[in-house]
C-alpha cells in the first residue's frame, strides 16, 4: 500500500483532484474511513479532476448516489444509510459500476462482496484536526497502474509521502 499525508483539506481535495484526472470510464474508487476521516473532501478533488463544474459536491447520505456531469460521468455514492443488499438493487449499484462513469463509494465496506473485484480502494484516516493520511491499495493491473502514475505526479508536487 502506497500512502500520503495531507496537512490540509485543500491539500486532500488536490490529490483528489490529482487522480480525478488519471480516472477513466468504468473506473471504481472505493472510499474507506471513519466518519470526518475526509471521504467527501476527496471525492470533491476527483469531481474537480474529472472537470465537474458543480461547485458544492455534498455526500449523498440521504439519497444514496448524487450523479456529475464533468469529462465522464461522477456517480458519488454514499451507503453509509444502506440497511440491507436489497437496497442496492433499488439504487441501481451494479449499473453504475457497469456505467460509462467513474463511480466512487464512500462507505465501500458495507458492500466488500458486491465491489468488482478490479478497483481503487483509499482509506482515510484523521492524523490530527487538519492532516489526513490517504492510503491506497490497488485491486488489479488498471489499477496499480493508476496508483503508478499518481505517485509520479505526487513526487513532481512534493508532499509528505510514505
Amino acid at each position: 500500500m502506497f500512502s500520503v499525508i495531507t496537512s490540509s483539506p485543500e491539500q486532500t481535495w488536490e490529490i483528489g483532484r490529482m487522480l480525478g484526472k488519471l480516472l477513466a470510464a468504468g473506473d471504481t474508487v472505493c472510499l474507506y474511513g471513519d466518519l470526518g476521516s475526509g471521504k467527501t473532501n476527496f471525492a470533491y478533488g476527483i469531481a474537480r479532476g474529472l472537470d465537474v463544474r458543480e461547485q458544492y459536491i455534498t455526500s449523498p447520505t440521504f439519497t444514496f448516489v448524487n450523479e456529475y456531469q464533468g469529462r465522464v460521468p461522477l456517480y458519488h455514492l454514499d451507503l453509509y444509510r444502506l440497511k440491507g443488499p436489497d437496497e442496492l438493487e433499488n439504487i441501481g449499484f451494479d449499473e453504475y459500476i457497469e456505467s460509462d462513469g467513474v463511480t466512487v463509494i464512500e462507505w465501500a465496506e458495507r458492500v466488500e462482496d458486491e465491489l468488482p473485484v478490479e478497483h481503487l480502494s483509499v482509506y482515510l484516516s484523521a492524523v490530527d484536526e487538519k492532516s489526513r493520511e490517504l492510503g491506497f491499495l490497488a485491486e488489479g493491473e488498471r489499477y496499480a497502474k493508476l496508483v503508478e502514475e499518481l505517485k509520479q505526479e505526487l513526487d513532481r508536487t512534493k508532499p509528505s509521502t510514505r
